[in-house]
């Protein structure tokens, strides 16, 4: 086994000097190491990136208002639903029991408003003789009068309890997609508690915090902002929103302003993918001031060929004006399609090879 390792180490070793001894040839051959030039991002170099968000406009957590054990579950996570379509349903025995009894109370209250107000005509009758006292006819219609009161606050009482008896029946605000369902059939629901979350999937932006030291030139370009969604089939690089909105309170702990910006409705022109849902990871894209532009640091962008990576060391040959390539660690930062950001280690105007094997081959 020792003996098939060292043979295979060797064949590397002689495979990696065929390799140099080609690219240099290739390279005595052109007379010269090809080269290419750091390019400043066209049009970034003034932006600024922000994280963002996605999330619906409307998103609601709905509850119950009543306690009760849940008897029937009509909807799962991701179910799209109706306005007024039936979520769940609580358990509602008690509730009906009382509907009952209140109604039985109105009845009997109804009948003693019948036998007083048969009562109040006898002794209206017997008043207009003269066979009884005023105080008499008064004392009768006192009562009837109780009876009527009494009838109308179990009536009411009725009412309450049927409108309670509602509570128990969980219904769709409106037309959108369940995010989440909290509960399971069986599980007790108790006032304030969320059984489940609705939102409407029409209406959704990204929505970011912006710093402090950003607010001062975006207000006025707030047409500038874009934004992208990166992961999603047919997502464009740049989106431009319907609408933004720059919310004129900053939060006093973490000094920034919030930044809504409205996504036009899924099938529309510009919309980034009808797979677009609350959560999402989201990138906003600022215009930055002139001011800033000036002071920033310039972006650089590099071939991601060019790049040389060597076990933990990365880094890109940089020929000088004699043509001799040097060996130089970068750092690197965001891959931009076939060119990635340099953010250390190169400068602008330095040239840079663009086969890193050949510029190993001659700086040996």
């Amino acid at each position: 086994m020792k003996c098939l390792h060292r043979m295979s180490l060797v064949a590397l070793a002689a495979l990696s000097m065929v390799g140099a001894a080609s690219a240099a040839e290739a390279v005595a051959e052109g007379g010269a190491l090809v080269t290419v030039e750091l390019r400043s991002a066209a049009g970034q170099s003034n932006e600024t990136s922000l994280d963002g968000v996605v999330e619906a406009v409307r998103q609601t957590r709905l509850s119950t208002q009543v306690a009760g054990a849940i008897v029937a579950l009509q909807v799962k996570a991701g179910d799209r639903v109706k306005a007024g379509q039936e979520l769940l349903r609580i358990d509602a025995s008690a509730a009906q029991q009382g509907v009952a009894a209140s109604a039985s109370q109105v009845e009997a209250a109804q009948a003693q408003l019948k036998v007083a107000a048969s009562e109040l005509a006898r002794q209206r009758q017997l008043h207009q003789k003269q066979y009884i006292s005023q105080a008499a006819l008064e004392r009768s219609q006192a009562q009837w009068e109780a009876a009527q009161a009494q009838v109308n606050a179990l009536q009411a009482q009725t009412r309450v309890a049927q409108a309670q008896s509602g509570f128990f029946l969980l219904k769709a605000p409106y037309a959108g997609v369940v995010s989440e369902v909290a509960v399971t059939l069986g599980d007790m629901a108790l006032p304030g508690r969320p059984l489940l979350t609705l939102h409407d999937p029409s209406a959704l932006r990204v929505t970011a915090a912006v710093p402090q030291a950003l607010l001062g030139s975006l207000s006025s370009r707030l047409d500038q902002v874009r934004y992208e969604i990166n992961g999603l089939a047919g997502s464009a690089a740049r989106l431009q929103p319907a609408s933004v909105e720059l919310l004129p309170t900053i939060d006093a702990a973490s000094h920034t302003a919030q930044i809504r910006l409205a996504l036009p409705p899924a099938g529309a022109t510009g919309a980034a993918s009808t797979a677009v849902m609350p959560g999402l990871f989201a990138r906003v894209w600022l215009p930055a001031g002139a001011a800033s532009a000036k002071a920033g640091p310039q972006r650089l962008f590099l071939p991601a060929s060019a790049i040389l990576r060597r076990a933990e060391l990365t880094g890109a040959y940089v020929v000088d004006a004699q043509g001799k390539p040097s060996l130089r660690q970068v750092r690197l930062g965001r891959v931009s399609g076939d060119e990635v950001e340099v953010l250390t280690g190169l400068r602008p105007g330095d040239k840079v090879a663009a086969d890193p094997q050949a510029a190993a081959a001659v700086a040996r």
